[in-house]
């Protein structure tokens, strides 16, 4: 008779995973304070009656950590990567005006830890549970010899809803509008290539308190739309400020217009010291540079949000010229 092998010593422990996924219910359980699942949560699809609206329209997102993970994890940062995986997503999601309503993700393993992949879904589950959006689902896959055991591959996914005529409008955009710009926590989720490119070249500029410094985790701007909705404001374009910065996220919502946009000095040190090694264009198509979001108003809306979130600031106007984005 042939030698037997089993599933486990080929590297995947079934029962260890099944035992996650009950860990995981548990804690994901907080993410379902106000809105709930269609149906139960661990079958083969979640569900989420829509019936809420009057004319709802789907919006979906899907993003991941990037290079900043490797960082994460030498620095055992777990809940942050998952935090910056639930931020990554539901950001994007946000700037079409929608409500972020359930988020699933993926972790890739070369060798399952079950406490390593629940300080992640703690991250996960702490994000979702402050923009009040469902972890609904996921996928956790166990692939010896593909994922290196001290690595982990995180993809996340979102999913919003919103009335179709609360739907944003970037077309609406005109000659006047105001670009408003809403603080970043820090780097957030981009750039870090660059990044750990300058940490490994000039190491003795960096000590350890900079470095976890530049990891805090991305910032979510769920509030932004909440605070918007309170004052009756229907903003005319928003942007998350992701990879290629200022200048090319602006772009995705400008169509032919343009405007200057003069943006603050960053004023975190840790920042600072990275910035030091990037010329200024090269650092404004890279990083966030201190604006994580930014809205374009009409004018007659534009003290009231600036009153109502501590930190915004206006950066400019539209305009029919090419869009410049520099410090002032």
């Amino acid at each position: 008779m042939a030698e037997q092998i089993t599933y486990k010593e080929a590297g995947v422990d079934i029962h260890a995973a099944a035992e996650l996924v009950g860990d995981i219910g548990a804690l994901r359980e907080r993410t379902e304070k106000n809105r709930k699942l269609f149906g139960a949560f661990g079958l083969f699809a979640a569900g989420f009656d829509l019936s809420g609206y009057k004319e709802p329209v789907i919006f979906t997102g899907c993003d991941g950590v990037g290079t900043k993970l490797e960082l994460l994890l030498e620095h055992d940062l777990l809940e942050i990567a998952g935090k910056d995986l639930v931020a990554m997503s539901i950001n994007d999601i946000i700037t079409t005006g929608a409500d972020p309503i359930m988020f699933l993700d993926y972790v890739g393993v070369g060798k399952l830890d079950k406490a390593q992949i629940s300080r992640v879904i703690s991250g996960i589950v702490d994000w979702c549970e402050a923009c009040d959006c469902i972890l609904a689902g996921g996928e956790t896959a166990e692939m010896p010899g593909l994922v290196g055991d001290d690595m982990i591959e995180l993809s996340g996914f979102g999913i919003g809803a919103a009335e179709k005529s609360d739907v944003v409008d970037p077309t609406s955009i005109t000659e006047g509008d105001v670009f408003i710009g809403y603080p970043s926590d820090g780097i957030h989720a981009n750039g870090w290539s660059l990044v750990r490119k300058i940490l490994s070249q000039y190491p003795d500029e960096f000590n350890d308190e900079d470095v976890v410094s530049l990891l805090a985790p991305t910032r979510l701007y769920h509030d932004v739309l909440s605070g918007y909705r309170d004052m009756g404001i229907k903003p005319k374009a928003m942007a998350h400020i992701t990879g290629g910065g200022l200048p090319e996220n602006l772009e995705r919502i400008l169509g032919d217009l343009g405007g200057e946009l003069k943006v603050p000095e960053w004023s975190l040190g840790s920042v600072q010291k990275i910035l030091s090694h990037v010329e200024i264009n090269e650092a404004f198509s890279t990083f966030n540079m201190g604006i994580g979001w930014v809205s374009v108003l009409d004018p007659n809306d534009v003290d009231s949000a600036l009153k109502s979130y501590n930190g915004s600031v206006k950066l400019g106007e539209v305009s029919n010229d090419n869009l410049t984005v520099r410090l002032g």
